[in-house]
């Protein structure tokens, strides 16, 4: 199993960027496939981007061409560049990881965007 620790949430307006960070407490080089996905108040959990231990990255529709998921193995870490935010943003993030075939989640960040 592997825990998760994700940082970089906050309070930003409408049109600005943040970065996430989903540190890992084992060494990503073999973790397969690496994620994130996001739960607004009153609605289910939903996928945002996953990587690939070869680098291939997945967006929902919603965030295409604003966000983008990069991992450094070096760092054991996973981030989430989050640009041209919109209030429908607003949510807890959530980073998970598969390996040996369990998924390992974090506790979650809260970005928050004014309008």
């Amino acid at each position: 199993q592997v825990q998760l620790v994700e940082s970089g949430g906050g309070l930003v307006q409408a049109g600005g960027s943040l970065r996430l960070s989903c540190a890992a407490s084992r060494s990503i080089f073999t973790i397969n496939n690496m994620g994130w996905y996001r739960q607004a108040p009153g609605k289910q959990r939903e996928f945002v981007a996953s990587v690939t231990s070869s680098g291939t990255a997945t967006y929902a529709d919603s965030v295409k061409g604003r966000f983008t998921i990069s991992r450094d193995n070096a760092k054991n870490t996973v981030y989430l560049e989050m640009n041209s935010l919109k209030p429908e943003d607003t949510a807890v993030y959530y980073c998970r990881a598969l390996y040996s075939g369990i998924f390992s989640w974090g506790q979650g960040t809260q970005v928050t965007v004014s309008s």
